[in-house]
């Protein structure tokens, strides 16, 4: 069968979703219901084995399947290269590690120089703050790393649509 990355992720975004309604399932299947009546009669109301048994089968081959398609999935993004000579999985450590490198510049474009004003007993005198960067150059660089973050994600967005053999 032929597929591609993005079609790949949403094979394991599927069978995580069956996994978690499987795990939900399972517990609510755990419990067998009865009533045992003052004269040691018990009558069963509830007798949710053989439905514990199927979803437990169940979690145990979405389990399996689940980690096929990761693994596969893994291979896939160390295997397919960028035309810099990354593999998808470098580029996305890349592009998650300048991601938070733009969030700190995006803070620091933020702070802005301040005068605050002190009175004392027999004193008044203001507190000056001023930035020690320039804000120009910290937006030029940030500009710098968003246009990095851009070129990788379309690479990468180019790579997940390569079919492949599963």
């Amino acid at each position: 069968m032929r597929t591609n990355i993005s079609a790949l992720m949403n094979s394991i975004s599927e069978t995580e979703r069956n996994l978690n309604n499987i795990c939900y399932n399972i517990k609510s299947y755990s419990f067998n219901t009865s009533i045992e009546e003052l004269d040691g009669k018990v009558n069963i109301i509830e007798d949710n084995k053989a439905d514990f048994d199927f979803n437990l089968n169940e979690l145990e081959k979405s389990n399996k399947e689940l980690s096929k398609l990761k693994a596969m999935l893994y291979e896939k993004n160390n295997e397919f290269k960028l035309s810099d000579g990354r593999t998808i999985q470098q580029a996305i450590v890349d592009n998650v590690n300048l991601r938070k490198l733009k969030n700190s510049y995006e803070q620091l474009l933020l702070i802005k120089n301040t005068k605050k004003r002190y009175t004392e007993v027999n004193n008044s005198y203001f507190e000056c703050r001023t930035i020690n960067f320039d804000p120009i150059q910290i937006r030029k660089r940030l500009d710098e790393i968003d246009a990095m973050i851009q070129k990788t994600d379309f690479e990468i967005s180019k790579l997940n649509s390569v079919e492949f053999e599963i």
